[in-house]
């Protein structure tokens, strides 16, 4: 993966040689990983290790919500009634 980013390449022209199997293989590998969590895990364990050592300036942390996932299955507001007047009937 480093390969690739590094070289700024396609998975498809990931070298043989290198003896990570095709890029399809690698690439397939990346999903996998992605989908079971792994590197949300690392995230966490490299920024706890970092605290660890007072290596992170929290003072120019901040939290963006776009990046927080909802919640599947939280209830959902309920609905109110409107206070304001009914809409006039279409007379067309």
């Amino acid at each position: 993966m480093l390969f690739v980013l590094y070289n700024d390449i396609a998975w498809q022209l990931l070298p043989l040689e290198l003896g990570f199997g095709s890029g399809q293989t690698c690439w397939r590998r990346l999903e996998r990983w992605q989908k079971t969590g792994v590197f949300d895990r690392l995230h966490r364990i490299l920024l706890a290790e970092l605290n660890a050592a007072g290596e992170l300036d929290w003072s120019r942390a901040c939290v963006d919500g776009s990046h927080i996932r909802a919640r599947k299955g939280a209830p959902t507001p309920v609905r109110r009634r409107s206070t304001g007047g009914k809409r006039a009937a279409n007379t067309t």
